[in-house]
């Protein structure tokens, strides 16, 4: 029934190209179906511990099977209670941060979540520049949350997260089910994101929307990631009492990622130009990489590759540069192989992104 399903959306996506010219025009570019017999981890990490997550959650995370598996075409995040490294429940979260990772489109996927007082099921994105200037200045945003406990099963939330002149800062709306809980049945979790807005929307349809073009949302600007997660307690949810049962499971259909393809005839060359940072190419490198960018009005332009520890690796561009499209060539060549980041800078404008030498 998942291969019939998932002909039926590649019908769909053939028929898009009749769209009219320049229309939104969104593409299937990734997806996990989850109908192998075991994870693939070419496109997730099971990430581990129990640190509490800057939330006080109680899990521990693990990477063990009984916690995170494929059964039936589906993904099944399981939190049990048991005791883990010093914890009293233990539970899985996955995340595609540096393996998959995404600037613009539409990211959905099918869920049935848990319920329960103390249970916290999340769908969410961080951005990639995490490891080199942290969060929320990385920028987050929540497709899908869910606290569990009697009379709030029903609402989910979707939520930015961002940096304000040092402060963290956040928008977000809810969808409520007029009966039932989220818990009962599968439902589509998913944000369309482009470079004016983020819109979430639940079964297709849309519940809250935010404007990402004020300068000071520039974090919206630039790759993300996927994270699934189970979490057991926390700050938000509360913590489990003597209604609570264990097991609780997260079941994941599918994740798919969207991006909008452009399809017209017109001259690119008589398009105006808008401020823009492409990821390098290939990525990963071994020793070069190309970057391109595009500046639409003269500026003084700065072009940087700094460490995972923001430790500057050296200057590609420090000088005043004309409107137009540039290409510079990156030599790894000296350095060893890891996570480097680049930014651009010019006129208000400023962007980062990820790139990976593997030698």
């Amino acid at each position: 029934m998942k291969y019939f399903r998932y002909f039926v959306l590649f019908f769909f996506l053939l028929l898009s190209f009749q769209s009219k010219i320049y229309s939104q025009n969104y593409q299937l570019v990734w997806s996990d179906e989850f109908d192998s017999t075991s994870l693939d981890l070419t496109s997730w990490t099971k990430e581990t511990g129990g640190t509490g997550w800057g939330n006080n959650e109680l899990q521990y995370y693990t990477n063990r099977d009984t916690n995170s598996y494929l059964q039936d075409g589906y993904l099944v995040i399981k939190a049990k209670q048991e005791s883990f490294g010093g914890k009293s429940y233990t539970s899985a979260r996955l995340k595609t941060e540096g393996k998959r990772f995404w600037q613009y489109g539409k990211i959905e996927a099918k869920m049935k979540l848990p319920y329960g007082q103390g249970i916290w099921p999340a769908f969410w994105m961080l951005g990639e520049t995490i490891s080199f200037v942290g969060w929320p200045a990385c920028g987050e945003i929540d497709i899908m949350e869910m606290i569990g406990g009697e009379g709030r099963e029903k609402t989910v939330y979707g939520t930015a997260h961002w940096d304000n002149s040092g402060q963290h800062a956040q928008y977000g709306g809810s969808k409520t089910l007029s009966s039932g809980t989220y818990a009962d049945d599968f439902h589509i979790y998913a944000i369309e994101w482009n470079e004016s807005t983020i819109k979430w929307y639940i079964d297709n349809s849309l519940h809250t929307t935010i404007s990402i073009t004020p300068s000071g949302l520039s974090e919206f600007h630039q790759e993300f990631f996927i994270i699934l997660n189970l979490a057991v307690g926390g700050n938000w949810p509360g913590y489990p009492d003597q209604t609570t049962t264990f097991p609780q499971y997260l079941t994941v259909d599918y994740v798919r990622v969207y991006q909008d393809i452009p399809v017209g005839v017109e001259d690119e060359s008589s398009l105006p130009l808008e401020f823009n940072l492409e990821q390098n190419y290939p990525n990963p490198f071994n020793p070069t990489a190309i970057i391109n960018f595009v500046i639409p009005q003269s500026s003084f332009v700065n072009l940087t590759v700094n460490d995972v520890l923001g430790n500057e690796v050296v200057t590609l561009v420090n000088e005043t540069k004309s409107p137009g499209k540039y290409q510079i060539q990156f030599d790894g060549s000296n350095l060893p192989s890891g996570v480097y980041f680049y930014s651009l800078s010019a006129s208000s404008h400023h962007t980062i992104k990820k790139m990976v030498l593997l030698k």
